[in-house]
């Protein structure tokens, strides 16, 4: 019989976060380290303006784009936080998640061929999105000296005649890395240099600890040269919800429309009602700065702990990951993550499931309980102990 999967399917390996996880599904006291999912529950304002909605049978299709009421939320929002404002006419679609909203970049500007840069490491999403809409992804390493910033010199010494995309993440996930201003501005200027495009997803804008988060459209000549991902299941602990953005100029954005037509017509009705509460109710803003002094003090402890234990853990800036170092144990990345996993029921993900430069690192989710963590701290000191 013939193969009828597709050979860039077939090339694509499975997501390297699931494995352990599927495993630790069936355990029965394990500690998750892994899953980049916050332990609140949505705020309270939201929660009640998804209901509200349902209760007043909003129940229908709302315009491809997303609700213009949200739209102009939207738009308000980043213009508040970041000086960079969007027309919510044409400049804004709200997506199924920032995934959708990747999807649709990458599948409106990628041709069979066409080069993506992706510092490294990143996302597992990022890759295969690329080869999905049939680009080849150009991986540039970061690494720990650098505090998992990538450098202009790295960028510029990867593009070719091919290269069409510079894909950023920042805060960024595994590392919890954030890009300073002045790297940026750099970054934009090898951009602007050799006409490329800039994708930046800035999933966790509102998660940063003691620097400013840097907008890369608010950035002098990026506006019309990014398309700005975004969303909400972070910041305001709405994973559940499923909803996002995408923000670009008229002809981008307008690509990615077309595309959004046709495989999803539009974001969950419910959801957008509830994240325009989440972007205008001043009480919903509390909350999402309630939760981050919160991974902020489980940011301190996590960090502290690993590097006490002799795991080397530079001090993330944003997101909820921290990225110990695993060099002393010996051991590769899954041998650590699948030995720790069966004596001490913790989980974590191996570095490596971020790209070849995660490779002696692991990644360490400090969305969950502050108790938690202190109990995982002490089973890894048990397991450390056990293994030099």
């Amino acid at each position: 019989m013939r193969t009828y999967i597709s050979q860039r399917v077939q090339n694509t390996p499975p997501s390297g976060i699931r494995k352990f996880f599927d495993i630790a599904a069936t355990m029965k006291d394990v500690i998750s380290l892994g899953i980049g999912e916050p332990d609140f529950v949505t705020p309270e304002p939201i929660l009640k303006a998804g209901i509200a909605s349902l209760d007043r049978g909003e129940t229908s299709y709302t315009s491809n784009s997303g609700t213009v009421e949200l739209r102009t939320a939207l738009s308000q929002h980043l213009h508040k936080l970041y000086g960079v404002q969007y027309d919510p006419a044409d400049e804004i679609i709200i997506t199924v998640g920032v995934s959708e909203a990747l999807y649709l970049a990458m599948t409106a500007v990628l041709d069979p061929g066409d080069e993506v840069i992706i510092p490294e490491p990143c996302f597992v999403s990022y890759a295969p999105e690329v080869s999905f809409a049939g680009g080849v992804p150009v991986m540039v390493p970061t690494y720990v000296q650098n505090n998992f910033e990538v450098t202009a010199e790295d960028i510029a010494a990867a593009i070719t005649p091919k290269t069409k995309v510079i894909h950023l993440g920042y805060p960024n996930n595994p590392t919890g890395a954030v890009m300073s201003r002045e790297r940026m501005l750099e970054i934009a200027a090898v951009a602007e240099q050799h006409d490329l495009l800039i994708i930046s997803d800035e999933i966790y804008d509102r998660l940063v600890y003691g620097v400013p988060h840097t907008c890369v459209p608010s950035l002098p000549g990026m506006r019309d040269r990014t398309i700005l991902l975004g969303g909400f299941s972070k910041d305001y602990a709405m994973t559940g919800w499923r909803i996002g953005y995408a923000c670009a100029n008229p002809d981008l954005l307008g690509a990615m429309r077309k595309i959004h037509q046709y495989t999803i017509m539009s974001a969950p009705t419910t959801a957008q009602a509830a994240a325009f509460v989440a972007l205008t109710n001043p009480a919903a803003n509390d909350a999402v700065e309630t939760m981050r002094q919160e991974y902020d003090r489980r940011r301190r402890l996590i960090v502290d702990g690993f590097n006490t234990l002799g795991m080397d853990c530079f001090e993330p800036k944003g997101a909820f990951y921290a990225f110990p170092s695993i060099v002393r144990s010996g051991m590769n990345g899954d041998t650590f993550a699948m030995k720790l996993l069966e004596e001490q029921e913790v989980a974590m993900v191996p570095g490596e499931a971020f790209g070849a430069s995660g490779a002696g690192f692991m990644r360490a989710s400090y969305a969950t309980a502050y108790e938690k963590i202190e109990e995982a701290l002490n089973r890894l000191e048990k397991f450390m102990r056990k293994h030099g």
